[in-house]
């Protein structure tokens, strides 16, 4: 676990943050449906449910759980856009609810699966009014305009209608108009989702960029792992609304996979149940076998297998991070 940090050094503290929701629940069929209009019942939902963490300023942080796991919810805490019921929340020593213009210049909120762009316009015309709203000031502008859409390769698009862009084209314009202002702080929610593999590799290397030249700090979340494996050197897992790991990215693997997986290539046939003696065999289908076995006996496993088959190739691996965090929602062991 990273050490725990006074809220003077951090930049973003949340200490026991709830949120709940009352959502109705319908009986069903039409007679379910009449009896909700008199007497509607509720549930309670934990959407966020008591997480705690801070963040140092330049830090990119992962934020990562399975769908309904709370996180868009705490982003939406972070930057004021819900009240939360309990808890402590500061952001720049700032209670984002209270929604403070020097709040909301130092910190932007991106949301894949949500426009600010207008539909029917240019994505110019959405730089030129966020311009005004943050009330930066004109060659500061421009120079972050030219910045910006030479780095996100969108300088011949910027000009046409917003409605005939590609998907990949709109995310970058929307980066864009989030960043025009200079925030200190970014809120990153699901930026590559729907993209394809170029897109999402040049999504992820401005953000790389940006983080490294303005020091700004950043919770991403994805439901890509190459986003988090490649950008972030800590993360932050939630699910159903509680905080279950925050560290670094490869004390996850220390942590949740208690074994490596050996691959091997065979030069000749074997006998498939000498093979079990070895490690549980996940994969056999000559000339490959792939094998899981508990990690403090990988080298063991190895030196056995090179000594007594005939080998034609062997390597030894972690196992996938996506595999493990998908293993840590399920509850799931991997031997």
């Amino acid at each position: 676990m990273l050490a725990a940090l006074s809220f003077m050094d951090s930049i973003i503290n949340v200490s026991n943050l709830k949120k709940f929701y009352q959502v109705s629940k319908p009986e069903p069929g039409l007679l379910g449906s009449i009896k909700s209009l008199v007497n509607r019942k509720y549930e309670e939902v934990k959407a966020v449910d008591g997480i705690s963490f801070k963040i140092n300023e330049g830090e990119l942080v992962g934020f990562i759980g399975p769908n309904g796991a709370g996180k868009t919810t705490t982003l939406k805490c972070l930057s004021g856009l819900l009240h939360y019921d309990s808890g402590f929340v500061s952001v720049f020593g700032f209670n984002p609810w209270e929604r403070k213009d020097e709040f909301l210049k130092q910190i932007a909120l991106v949301m894949g699966q949500k426009n600010q762009l207008w539909w029917d316009l240019p994505p110019i015309e959405t730089f030129n009014l966020n311009k005004v709203i943050y009330e930066i000031p004109e060659k500061e502008y421009k120079d972050s305009l030219e910045e910006l859409t030479s780095l996100l390769e969108v300088k011949d698009v910027i000009n046409i209608q917003t409605r005939k862009l590609s998907l990949g084209q709109r995310m970058k314009c929307e980066l864009i108009a989030s960043l025009l202002h200079g925030p200190k702080v970014l809120f990153l929610d699901e930026p590559t989702i729907g993209l394809d593999v170029v897109s999402q590799k040049k999504i992820r290397d401005f953000i790389r960029a940006y983080n490294q030249k303005m020091k700004s700090t950043i919770i991403l979340t994805s439901h890509y792992m190459d986003d988090v494996k490649e950008l972030c050197k800590r993360i932050v897992i939630i699910d159903k609304g509680r905080l279950i790991f925050d560290g670094k990215l490869e004390e996850v693997t220390a942590r949740f996979a208690d074994h490596k997986i050996i691959s091997v290539v065979f030069a000749k046939d074997v006998d498939p149940k000498k093979l079990e003696k070895i490690g549980q065999v996940r994969e056999y289908s000559f000339p490959k076998a792939v094998f899981f076995v508990k990690r403090e006996v990988a080298s063991v496993a190895a030196s056995e297998l090179l000594q007594n088959f005939p080998i034609a190739d062997l390597n030894i691996e972690e196992v996938p991070i996506e595999d493990i965090i998908r293993e840590v929602f399920t509850g799931k062991n991997f031997a």
